[in-house]
């Protein structure tokens, strides 16, 4: 069973001569812009295999010389598939640590000494638990010591570094705002460890491991001791770190981006899948580096971008336009600029559909969606409660009003997001209706409702809810769930609560995904044999949710596929996205507008899920509500189009198909 096929997914086809060129003159050629040695990996298993085989090379060479081997290590997600290749080695292939030495990069403060989600107990977890290095060659940087002793410790630290010879390795990942271990933007090149508080952004990528508990700040080797590595890999996988990765590679160096300090070592090197790669010159802008093998996909990316570039719609782009901008091989292969501009405009054109669905008795041949059958059946795998109407919300009521067979399939409880707040709210009400209709007579609420109330009243920081109160949350997501859609027209007969056990920990970490996720999953598939799935395609989410959910959906269809199904060859898979990021325009294949009525009618159905209003915890350091973001990226979209020259809607809600991998 296949559950990691979202990492697999690439919107674009990436000629492999972009990251894998034939000869050094190639690689000279596609990597003019990049200042850092950039290796680009299919995928993150691949890119990890490499690292780990790098590494083992590393410890065997320092072990025939009788020396130590001393490696800086993160306990954050990058080097995770690292670690777990490194463990094989040694269990499977004799690859021993007992000569190993390692310094963890940071540790968050304050801790307490016991605390159980440091960043040593991350390392522990991933790697040094499982394989047969020395507990007295472990040294880690302490999250519990006074304020008043962070300095000594901090120049003990560096001592005891340059006790062993230095630094032999360091492994690194890159944060939300370019950050190396915990040094925020305005470090400097010559910090050392240190103290530092954590900006809005690394709070937000801490709250996966903290939820609202997280410490203010951390004791960080500094940027002079990381550049005082031997060797230095730093890596990064999937989309959201795309953008960071172009600043630190291809970017002046600057201390707003801390990663770009590696431009001045002379042994860093930049490990990264195709996702994280997106934004690299070479991968999205082939044509200014070398010829191109162009496709549908690469024209209409080349074309956006020079209509950004020279601020013109597609029809008003001259051959001059092109000439100017490294486009000529287009002039070339169409004739002129108008036989592209035409192509690229009804390519564009031809995404645009009020049938999500399909249109019955038309043709469909230059629509996203075909026309029969009709009606279709529909299943919505919306990740938590409300992913289904802050990301399709227009879409969903297109289809329902257009006769279609929807189900909506929400495959957590989302309990974890429910202030305790919201709980105190609803055990008020059932404690009073209680009193005013039963006389107090039900003792269950009676006791219930003190036991719950006295629980969250001496509820600390960091608390795992009881089994009752996930309930009690998941109860209230439930009901908002129900009520966005009845609002919406979709009988609650087709609302499906999955439950995925895999969410179900009370932690904001959760399970890895099972085969008992999958099969719940996959029994929804097979009863309904829709259509058309929908799924979240928007991975950046802050707690990882969407990806392991949409894993659970592409799992499930995977063996549907290898069974042969009947139903999969008259199903289409659309991919969503909204409250956290949206698709490019030269990736979108179906774009659904939305009037000025309808998306007052998404706003008031994302308003039915009261308790992810102001109070909810996983907002991130955007500050708007989600129907706020929602909103503006719809317009966003719309805006888009209208610049290109095409149709100027209200809003656009936008789709990526997906084909079975």
């Amino acid at each position: 069973m296949r559950t990691n096929l979202s990492s697999l997914v690439t919107l674009n086809k990436v000629s492999t001569r972009y990251y894998r060129p034939e000869n050094a003159f190639e690689l000279s050629m596609l990597t003019r812009f990049e200042k850092v040695p950039t290796d680009i990996f299919e995928t993150n298993e691949e890119g990890a295999k490499h690292i780990a085989g790098e590494l083992a090379k590393i410890i065997r060479t320092k072990k025939q010389e009788g020396k130590f081997c001393t490696l800086a290590l993160t306990g954050g997600s990058s080097p995770r598939g690292v670690y777990a290749e490194l463990v094989r080695l040694n269990q499977e292939e004799g690859l021993s640590f007992s000569h190993v030495v390692v310094f963890s990069l940071y540790e968050y403060y304050p801790l307490a000494a016991d605390a159980v989600n440091s960043n040593l107990n991350a390392l522990k977890t991933m790697l040094l638990d499982h394989v047969d290095i020395d507990p007295r060659n472990i040294f880690c940087l302490d999250g519990s010591i006074s304020q008043d002793a962070i300095f000594e410790h901090c120049r003990l630290y560096e001592q005891r570094i340059n006790s062993f010879g230095g630094i032999d390795v360091a492994l690194l990942g890159i944060g939300k705002m370019g950050n190396i271990g915990f040094n925020e933007p305005g470090s400097r090149p010559n910090s050392s460890t240190r103290l530092i508080l954590l900006d809005s952004a690394s709070r937000e990528e801490a709250a996966k491991t903290f939820g609202n508990n997280v410490p203010v700040g951390s004791i960080t080797m500094g940027i002079s001791t990381i550049l005082s590595a031997r060797k230095i890999f730093l890596l990064a996988w999937s989309d959201d770190k795309a953008e960071k990765i172009r600043a630190c590679v291809e970017g002046p160096i600057t201390d707003t981006i801390p990663a770009s300090f590696l431009q001045t070592h002379n042994d860093a090197h930049v490990a990264i899948d195709l996702s994280a790669a997106s934004s690299l010159t070479r991968i999205r802008r082939p044509w200014l580096v070398t010829s191109c093998e162009w496709n549908s996909k690469l024209i209409r990316s080349a074309i956006v971008w020079l209509c950004l570039l020279t601020g013109k719609p597609i029809l008003k782009l001259t051959n001059k336009d092109y000439n100017e901008n490294g486009l000529s091989e287009l002039l070339a292969l169409y004739g002129s600029a108008y036989n592209v501009n035409i192509k690229i405009f009804n390519d564009l054109q031809h995404t645009i559909t009020g049938w999500p669905g399909g249109k019955p008795n038309a043709d469909d041949t230059y629509r996203p969606e075909r026309a029969k059958p009709f009606p279709k059946r529909v299943i919505v795998f919306s990740p938590h409660p409300d992913d289904d109407v802050i990301s399709m919300g227009g879409t969903i009521r297109r289809l329902v009003q257009q006769g279609h067979e929807v189900h909506i399939a929400y495959e957590t409880s989302g309990n974890i997001a429910v202030g305790d707040e919201e709980v105190v709210r609803f055990l008020h009400f059932i404690n009073g209706f209680n009193q005013l209709f039963n006389n107090s007579q039900d003792e269950v609420i009676k006791d219930k409702y003190q036991e719950i109330r006295q629980y969250l009243q001496e509820k600390k920081d960091g608390d795992i809810d009881t089994k009752d109160i996930r309930i009690i949350k998941g109860l209230i997501r439930r009901g908002e769930a129900r009520t966005a859609c009845t609002y919406n027209q979709i009988p609650l007969s087709r609302v499906h609560f999955l439950d995925l056990p895999f969410y179900e920990t009370g932690r904001i970490e959760k399970n890895p995904i099972s085969e008992t996720d999958v099969d719940m999953v996959r029994k929804l598939i097979k009863e309904v044999k829709p259509h058309q799935i929908f799924i979240a395609g928007d991975l950046a989410d802050p707690h990882g949710t969407h990806k392991v959910c949409t894993d659970a959906v592409m799992a499930a269809i995977d063996l549907e596929k290898e069974a042969k199904a009947a139903w999969l060859k008259d199903c289409r898979i659309w991919m969503y996205r909204g409250a956290w990021a949206e698709w490019a325009i030269e990736d979108i294949e179906m774009a659904v507008p939305l009037s000025p009525e309808e998306l007052r009618a998404k706003r008031n159905s994302i308003l039915k899920h009261q308790s992810q209003m102001e109070s909810a915890p996983f907002m991130g350091n955007d500050e708007r509500l989600f129907w706020q973001r929602s909103e503006d990226r719809n317009r966003g979209t719309a805006k888009l189009y209208d610049d290109l020259g095409l149709a100027s809607y209200e809003a656009i809600e936008a789709f990526v198909e997906y084909l079975p991998i």
